[in-house]
């Protein structure tokens, strides 16, 4: 007899829905997508308690004749892809052939579709069909699921609360509809819309709809190409962040991908705008020849892997920077009392375009670093109150010097030779497991300039250091270098190890909280933070500048309305 047998089809089907269906986005997923690729300029996606009692999605896109409804429910049945060629060269969202079939096998499915001639209805559940007849002629596809993981209990456990499979399917809502400005989305849930654009083709719009008119009027538009990459998009103020990487989002060729490496580079660029554990929230649409990319590695075709990465990051790094420092990136205080009617009456909702109300925002906000601050006094000893014609500015000494020292030490530490020898050597004695990681990388000391020798046991004593080091603070300065070195990383970079030493320089040598200074100390101070390529932010990514306009302070104390 033999053990090995050929599994019916149903039961691969199930197997592959392992794969492709997880949870109710899953689900969403692929029928939208199916949506898109039919050309659908209108999609709607209906839930009945989160989709787990039903999903619907309704669409106006070309829909199938009689013969191609049964076949679109066969495994490996496809439209999109005809040969071993055409993967290297996929336009289409979808290409595997597996979503529909798999689905159908885990649930109850309706389907009606029309190319605008004779309908077609098909009911398939469990993977069996249960009837096709020939009904009404709209163009266009609906299809119903009812019962989902009804086959499958282990899976139907494990689904999330409501809350959360509702969350999970309007995440993807969003994603999709700013890779798809063009097409028309509205979700609802239990009868009610949660989300909805007008395919007007304008992404910002989107980004208004999703994020709400407070973020989208701080949002960048960047651009960018060279010989295989284009890129565009939009990237947030420092000041507006988030606690997770879920509102980076990255678009190749109109398809919603998740790659790591690309997510850090993104964040790479807000380095010292924000502080390390937020995020920012950035949209970039990434165009480039599908042969130079693979989206063939998971059933969900989220992950990508592309050829010329380092020429991609390049663009897409030079083109983050050059948007933050094409505008001042000083936090404007607002009063919140301003009727969020009248906000929405400014920024021209019928949109002539959000592009425009973001363009008038920036008008006060150029790109000549700080304005003209003249210091007038200073609050608790740490913030200094400065002024101009346009209103009342804060600056925190502390986070400020910050800046300006941070930025120094960048420039000098690894790169300037010149050292100095110490009339009184600096002896520093360690605990024996710190004594042998620091000897063992002994050479970050010497590459940085400094001389050092052992002096004893678990002992070094140190003769010359690079003349960087903060005066009267030596001795601080290179413990402050012992610590980073004895919780090195293992993959050691020396440009990142500088980096952090800069911070950390930089944080410890600074005026403090409550320490008054002289009005030239602080004309001195903002003159220098100007003079920085980001006086915005400390290297930790808190502001240095918070600016209050005067029609703001004049609404505050009610003599405007």
């Amino acid at each position: 007899m033999n053990n090995i047998k050929i599994m019916d089809e149903i039961l691969s089907n199930k197997i592959a829905a392992g794969e492709v269906v997880e949870k109710c986005v899953s689900v969403v997923k692929e029928l939208v997508e199916n949506s898109i690729d039919a050309g659908s300029k209108k999609i709607k996606i209906e839930l009945l308690e989160s989709g787990v009692k039903e999903i619907k999605v309704v669409d106006d896109g070309k829909g199938m004749d009689y013969e191609d409804a049964s076949l679109a429910f066969q495994r490996h049945a496809t439209s999109k892809i005809y040969d071993e060629e055409d993967l290297y060269r996929i336009h289409s969202l979808g290409f595997r052939g597996e979503a529909l079939p798999s689905i159908a096998s885990i649930s109850n499915v309706v389907m009606k579709t029309s190319t605008g001639d004779i309908g077609t209805e098909i009911n398939i559940k469990g993977g069996k069909e249960v009837y096709k007849k020939k009904c009404e002629a709209r163009k266009g596809t609906i299809i119903i699921i009812n019962d989902l993981f009804y086959n499958t209990p282990a899976r139907l456990k494990h689904l999330s609360s409501l809350y959360s499979e509702l969350a999970n399917v309007v995440e993807f809502v969003n994603k999709i509809a700013l890779s798809y400005p063009s097409i028309s989305f509205t979700l609802l849930n239990d009868n009610k819309v949660i989300f909805n654009t007008d395919g007007s083709n304008n992404q910002l719009k989107v980004i208004n709809k999703i994020y709400g008119l407070e973020i989208s009027k701080k949002m960048i538009e960047i651009n960018g190409s060279n010989d295989d990459y284009e890129i565009n998009g939009y990237i947030c103020y420092p000041e507006i962040t988030k606690s997770n990487r879920n509102h980076i989002i990255t678009l190749v060729n109109n398809r919603v991908v998740k790659n790591i490496e690309l997510n850090r580079v993104i964040n790479d660029c807000y380095h010292t705008y924000k502080p390390e554990d937020r995020y920012p929230i950035v949209v970039i649409n990434i165009y480039v020849d599908p042969t130079l990319i693979d989206v063939n590695i998971h059933p969900t075709k989220q992950d990508i892997k592309f050829s010329k990465m380092d020429q991609l990051k390049e663009i897409i790094i030079s083109s983050i920077e050059e948007g933050l420092s094409s505008i001042r990136l000083i936090p404007k205080v607002e009063n919140r009392e301003v009727e969020k009617a009248t906000l929405y009456e400014e920024i021209r909702m019928d949109f002539g375009s959000v592009n425009e109300e973001v363009e008038e925002e920036n008008i006060d906000v150029s790109s000549d670093k700080l304005p003209e601050l003249y210091p007038v006094g200073v609050v608790r000893g740490t913030y200094i109150v400065c002024q101009n014609d346009m209103g009342m500015y804060l600056i925190d000494q502390h986070a400020a010097k910050e800046r300006v020292n941070y930025e120094y030490y960048k420039k000098v530490i690894g790169k300037s030779n010149d050292v100095t020898s110490m009339l009184f050597p600096i002896n520093i004695e360690l605990p024996y497991n710190e004594y042998i990681i620091v000897k063992e990388n002994i050479n970050i000391f010497e590459s940085l300039g400094f001389t050092v020798e052992d002096f004893g046991q678990n002992t070094l004593i140190f003769r010359s250091h690079p003349i960087w080091l903060p005066i009267g603070n030596e001795e601080e300065a290179i413990k402050k270098i012992l610590d980073l070195i004895v919780v090195k990383e293992k993959e050691f970079n020396i440009d990142r190890f500088n980096e952090r030493i800069a911070i950390t320089l930089s944080c410890k040598m600074s005026i403090k909280a409550n320490e008054n200074i002289s009005f030239k100390e602080m004309e001195s101070l903002i003159q220098q933070l100007n003079s920085c390529s980001n006086p915005y932010t400390c290297p930790h990514g808190r502001p240095t500048v918070i600016f209050y306009s005067y029609y703001e302070i004049e609404k505050l104390f009610k003599r405007v309305v």
